[in-house]
């Protein structure tokens, strides 16, 4: 009776065609699982909740400087060309995309969408919320949980409230 000694495993061929198989099913499945998508639009969100922060806090400095601190009034902004509403020496909500909003921010029209209407939808905020196709309804993107909203405050010594949700983004 002859023993062989016989060898078990695979060969180098057999482990480069899994390896190349596994490589394939990684790059072709591994988009669905990864949402890089919501991540930038959460990221843009926070760059907006920024740029309205600064925005608010230099208008309200200005506001300081040209003393308007109580009721509504105008600051001067960008040399003196424009002049943009404020109420307590804080941003009045106006036209969240032109007006006052238009000026601090340089925005146009097609930035972001926004809502200043008042619904139940805004409840009297101004809603920054992104663009998408469908377009959304300032309702859907705060019920979808993706938008930056800024509520004015009519007192000097209390700061606007501002607040992001990219949980839906």
């Amino acid at each position: 009776m002859r023993n062989l000694n016989k060898q078990k495993g695979f060969t180098l061929i057999e482990l480069v065609v899994v390896i190349v198989i596994l490589g394939i099913l990684a790059a072709t499945a591994a988009p669905k699982f990864i949402d890089l998508q919501g991540d930038a639009r959460g990221a843009t969100f926070s760059g907006v909740k920024a740029a309205v922060e600064t925005a608010t806090s230099l208008a309200h400095s200005k506001a300081l400087i040209q003393d308007e601190l109580t009721g509504a009034g105008t600051i001067s902004v960008n040399g003196g060309n424009n002049n943009v509403g404020v109420v307590g020496g804080w941003p009045e909500n106006g036209d969240a995309n032109a007006g006052t909003w238009g000026v601090l921010l340089d925005l146009d029209a097609n930035d972001f969408l926004s809502a200043t209407d008042g619904t139940t939808a805004t409840d009297g905020r101004i809603v920054w919320y992104p663009t998408a196709d469908p377009v959304l309804t300032a309702a859907a993107a705060v019920a979808a949980q993706c938008y930056v909203s800024y509520v004015e405050s009519t007192d000097s010594n209390a700061k606007p409230d501002i607040t992001i949700d990219t949980a839906g983004c």
